[in-house]
């Protein structure tokens, strides 16, 4: 196996930088990037702590990720498995990385920056949905931001019907959990409650 150790080496094989992959990357927001932020219902979070590295999906309702000025957003936290490994990252280290999808958009955009955790009761209302505030709400000041270009959308197929997958091919979460919790837990009574548990939690 040919190892890659040096950037000297990573330059070599791809060479460099394209004009247009440099100048799209600005350190805020501008009306063409909030344009995204605002269509976009979904967002991968990157956070790294002691532990390691994290990444986890965010999603809620478009535009869910607030753009308070060109240099920050606002996202909230709902209800989930309370893990709080995202959350638990960012308060040992700040550093995050966005990564924001919009169906049926090849393009995707990419923020970096550091964030802060606040539980102001009045800035979690304002995230209220189904008469229910946010937990907590991450800020973020952002670092860079730019667009990534959509030959990864594109090379999956990522919104094409076609390319679905039929969920029933997959493992559901109530057989992963029966296996990983050595029968501690009854699959098929989890996968049963599910929909209903989910409607009381979703917010």
């Amino acid at each position: 196996m040919s190892l890659i150790t040096s950037i000297e080496q990573l330059e070599a094989l791809y060479g460099q930088p394209g004009e247009a992959s440099i100048v799209k990357e600005l350190d805020h927001v501008i009306p063409e990037y909030a344009a995204f932020i605002e269509a976009s219902p979904f967002v991968a979070l990157a956070t790294s702590g002691p532990e390691g590295l994290d990444c986890s999906p965010r999603g809620d309702l478009a535009g869910f990720v607030r753009l308070t000025d060109e240099k920050t957003l606002m996202m909230p936290d709902r209800r989930g498995n309370n893990r709080a490994d995202s959350l638990k990252n960012i308060i040992r280290d700040p550093r995050v990385g966005l990564l924001f999808l919009v169906p049926g958009s090849g393009t995707t955009l990419r923020i970096n920056g550091r964030a802060h955790i606040t539980t102001d009761a009045e800035l979690c209302a304002s995230f209220t949905v189904d008469g229910k505030p946010a937990r907590s709400v991450t800020v973020i000041a952002v670092d860079t931001v730019y667009f990534q270009c959509a030959r990864t959308i594109e090379r999956s197929e990522l919104w094409s019907p076609a390319r679905h997958v039929d969920p029933k091919s997959l493992p559901t979460p109530g057989q992963i959990l029966e296996i990983t919790s050595r029968k501690t837990i009854d699959g098929v009574t989890y996968d049963k409650e599910w929909p209903e548990r989910a409607k009381k939690t979703m917010w």
